[in-house]
């Protein structure tokens, strides 16, 4: 029998369909495309705005009408914080939510014994500990996801995820371990820490996110470590020190802003300032000297005034993020955020966001230029468009003209001009 899976949203999904069809492989299972035919289709699914569940809703019945005799399931993070939701799509044969995603092999083959309909979400409850199984490659990609953090205890006013993932939980260490030694083995150069509130790393088993990455550092074959979006009020000038000790880790920051205004912060429950936050970025540069800072901002959060959206683009422009990936403030129900007075539009909202994206692009412009005539160590990915593209440490995008296979290896390049979205380099090596 043929799978497929087809993921939305963050990094924690993706390595969870990793693990989902390996899982599936180990059955028997050939995993293929999710544009080819197949006997079964996950659908990995993401909540974290109301578009993210609209496509959730749409790729489901999109696959039941395509393929009306295979299996449809629904699982990730939908049916956690939004079960009756997930219930009323009526095209999903298999409902059950990222904590039951090690059920699916069994319920698969309930399914197609008596084909009917079944719901097995469980929800998360305050004692859950972390469980995942151990994946051994990261399917189509040169890098490979790690997942060792699950959950997240901040509830900040705007957001569902703790509804869908349950309080935070850390993956045991020895775990961690074995599983960068598999990855290692098996050809990966970098691997990426993941997790839904990774900083919190730790926490609740006496360790830290330094921890993790000291385990990659000490491991043969790895030559990059990578982090997943941290927290700013959890970067401590003693992680800082330490991570500046492993010399595998690359020096790329997603620390989460969301807004640079302290009245929006407060009302977001985010548990920092802006000055708070510009110092860390002011340590992290001087730390790291070729340190790049990335972010997320929502714009239009519920009660947001033209004064504290122009608060907001200053201190964009203060900070020069070499990336922001910005969203309009999404409505989930539920949160403390959705019963706020004076809620924008939806046209001011997607042209406050219109406005951001456009001073971010601009800045991230005029960082790509500064790079030109500077040499930097590239980790080749798949080929695109006829350049051979991949990633700096610092997660600046480059692409190159040549006829050597270079995916999978790490070769010295020298930006010499840059296009779109890319900086252009030509091969050193």
């Amino acid at each position: 029998m043929k799978a497929a899976f087809y993921t939305l949203g963050c990094k924690v999904n993706q390595y969870e369909s990793q693990e989902m069809s390996e899982r599936l492989k180990a059955e028997g299972y050939d995993i293929v495309n999710s544009k080819e035919a197949a006997d079964v289709y996950v659908i990995n699914s993401c909540t974290v705005t109301a578009e993210s569940t609209r496509k959730t809703r749409q790729a489901v019945r999109r696959f039941k009408q395509t393929h009306p005799d295979s299996a449809v399931v629904l699982t990730g993070c939908v049916p956690q914080a939004f079960p009756s939701e997930a219930l009323s799509v009526e095209e999903a044969d298999i409902v059950i939510g990222n904590k039951s995603n090690h059920k699916l092999p069994r319920l698969l083959k309930q399914w197609f014994s008596d084909r009917k309909r079944i719901i097995a979400a469980e929800p998360h409850n305050k004692d859950d500990k972390f469980v995942c199984t151990s994946i051994s490659v990261f399917s189509e990609h040169t890098r490979a996801f790690v997942k060792i953090q699950d959950g997240c205890n901040r509830f900040c006013s705007y957001c569902a995820i703790p509804f869908a993932r349950g309080r935070s939980r850390s993956r045991e260490l020895n775990s961690i371990k074995d599983e960068i030694k598999t990855l290692a083995g098996n050809g990966y150069k970098e691997i990426v820490f993941v997790g839904i509130n990774l900083s919190a790393y730790g926490r609740d088993i006496g360790l830290s996110l330094t921890d993790a990455v000291a385990a990659a550092n000490e491991t043969e074959g790895i030559e990059r470590i990578r982090l997943g979006s941290l927290e700013p009020d959890h970067i401590t000038d003693d992680i800082i020190e330490k991570l500046a000790e492993f010399p595998k880790f690359c020096p790329q920051f997603h620390i989460s802003l969301q807004s640079g205004c302290d009245t929006v912060l407060k009302r977001m429950n985010r548990h920092y300032n802006s000055e708070e936050y510009e110092n860390l970025v002011k340590k992290l540069r001087s730390v790291f000297p070729e340190a790049s800072i990335t972010t997320d901002i929502i714009a239009g959060f519920p009660g947001e005034t033209q004064e504290e959206f122009v608060t907001t683009l200053k201190f964009v422009e203060k900070i020069k993020f070499e990336k922001v990936h910005v969203f309009p403030y999404s409505r989930r129900e539920g949160t403390r955020a959705a019963s706020l007075p004076d809620h924008l539009s939806n046209t001011e909202k997607t042209h406050r966001a219109s406005v951001l994206s456009e001073v971010c692009s601009k800045i991230r412009t005029e960082y790509f230029k500064s790079l030109i005539n500077k040499t930097f160590s590239v980790l080749f990915e798949a080929p695109k468009n006829g350049y051979q593209c991949g990633y700096t440490k610092n997660y600046t995008p480059v692409k190159v003209k040549s006829d050597r296979p270079l995916t999978g290896r790490i070769l010295n390049i020298r930006i010499i001009d840059t296009e779109n979205d890319y900086c252009i380099g030509e091969l050193t090596d």
